[in-house]
């Protein structure tokens, strides 16, 4: 029996990436012309390796990429979200969740020197490639020595795509554990607009007042929306009243 030809062989008559012209094959043209010269339907068909019957990578990628508008907004996507799409499945959502959060956690590091959140702009620099994203509400602290270098950072919540449930006990035990001299509050609107709401004023304040008692500095609390942000204490949410 006549072997099937390789552009087959990866799954049971799945169309896959290098069928068709060479000089419009997206893996061809990015090893001879470079990953820029490709589309970001290409790139992604790339990722997805093959396709289904009757339908190939660049088919599936297109229908990902229609359904979710972008692919700021794909990187957002739960795993079993994805999973149920057909033509990724559990192996293909795992590989696409974990080269997303690669992409964050690289955009949110400035080389391996020790990081310094002295600033809003730092603290977002830092923060807002992890969390502008996301399509639900996560609320973090991150814990900052004298000099407002980085010790490390906690997820305290994740909530709904409205609301986050914070709780004083959760947000100042790492701070107390870790000897903490100050904490940054941190937390995402999926909406993707950062006007701070009346819940994240009163938290605020709550917050403020729990850390006075315990002597411990709150140093900002930034609200992250897509491509910007706010500072609570650049708006003088922070100051006692």
């Amino acid at each position: 029996m006549p072997r099937a030809p390789a552009c087959y062989a990866t799954s049971m008559g799945a169309a896959a990436i290098g069928d068709g012209p060479a000089e419009d094959r997206p893996r061809e043209r990015l090893y001879h012309k470079g990953p820029d010269s490709l589309s970001d339907t290409e790139l992604l068909a790339i990722h997805l390796g093959t396709g289904l019957a009757g339908r190939s990578t660049l088919d599936i990628a297109r229908d990902l990429l229609g359904r979710y508008g972008s692919l700021s907004r794909l990187a957002g996507r739960g795993v079993s979200e994805l999973a149920a799409v057909r033509g990724v499945g559990r192996v293909k959502a795992v590989q696409l969740a974990a080269t997303f959060e690669i992409t964050r956690r690289l955009r949110s590091r400035n080389g391996t020197s020790r990081v310094v959140l002295g600033s809003p702009e730092q603290v977002y620099a830092r923060y807002g490639p992890l969390m502008e994203d996301l399509q639900k509400e996560v609320f973090r602290v991150a814990l900052l020595d004298a000099q407002n270098g980085l010790l490390r950072d906690v997820v305290v919540s994740e909530g709904t795509l409205s609301a986050s449930l914070v709780h004083p006990r959760e947000v100042f035990k790492p701070a107390i554990l870790e000897s903490a001299a100050s904490i940054i509050l941190l937390h995402n609107h999926p909406s993707g607009d950062p006007t701070p709401s009346r819940e994240d004023l009163r938290l605020t304040r709550q917050l403020v007042d729990c850390a006075d008692l315990l002597d411990l500095r709150i140093h900002d609390h930034v609200i992250i929306g897509r491509e910007r942000f706010i500072s609570l204490a650049q708006r003088g949410a922070l100051e006692k009243g």
